[in-house]
């Protein structure tokens, strides 16, 4: 009998998680040109695909269900995102973004930043991003990208501006009339 696969061994190619980011965005790529296809053939493309995404979200819940220790199941970036896919996630996705949000704020932080979730609506996270110095540039889409790579059920990341507080101006400086001025 053969031995089963195991995942860790060195002999067998795995992918990493950057070659696994980059093989689902030319899925998405090709499923989108695959609804481009018009009539039976298309239709009949969409139905195969949709049949083994069901089959293989089934294998997954089954193997959720076996295993010992789900917390290091979903915390694999590409099964957590495929059980996010198939409604199988035990998170929601409130705790999964702000755990994807504290675990960049200390590096954010060392640039000057902080950065929190402040509400979902509508498949939209809305974060509270302060920056500051010449370290924050291109943060925001690091946010966007963290966030949405736990969370791919949701369509946006949007920052939410705090209200600026209001300038102070004392009232004695409106009654007054500024030195040489007349009556």
């Amino acid at each position: 009998m053969a031995e089963p696969l195991r995942v860790d061994d060195p002999s067998v190619d795995r992918l990493d998680d950057a070659a696994v980011r980059e093989r689902l965005t030319g899925l998405d790529e090709l499923l989108d040109r695959v609804e481009q296809i018009p009539g039976p053939a298309g239709e009949l493309a969409l139905e195969a695909v949709a049949a083994l995404a069901e089959v293989y979200g089934e294998a997954l819940a089954r193997t959720l269900a076996l295993t010992a220790d789900p917390g290091a199941f979903v915390a694999d970036e590409l099964l957590g995102h495929l059980l996010v896919l198939h409604g199988l996630h035990p998170d929601p996705v409130d705790r999964r973004v702000a755990r994807a949000l504290d675990e960049m704020a200390p590096a954010l932080r060392e640039r000057g930043g902080e950065v929190a979730l402040t509400g979902l609506d509508d498949g939209v996270a809305h974060v509270r991003l302060t920056l500051s110095g010449c370290g924050s540039a291109g943060v925001e889409e690091e946010v966007r990208t963290a966030v949405l790579a736990v969370a791919p059920e949701l369509h946006d990341v949007r920052r939410e501006t705090p209200p600026r507080a209001p300038a102070f101006v004392p009232l004695d400086s409106l009654t007054q009339r500024p030195a040489g001025v007349g009556p």
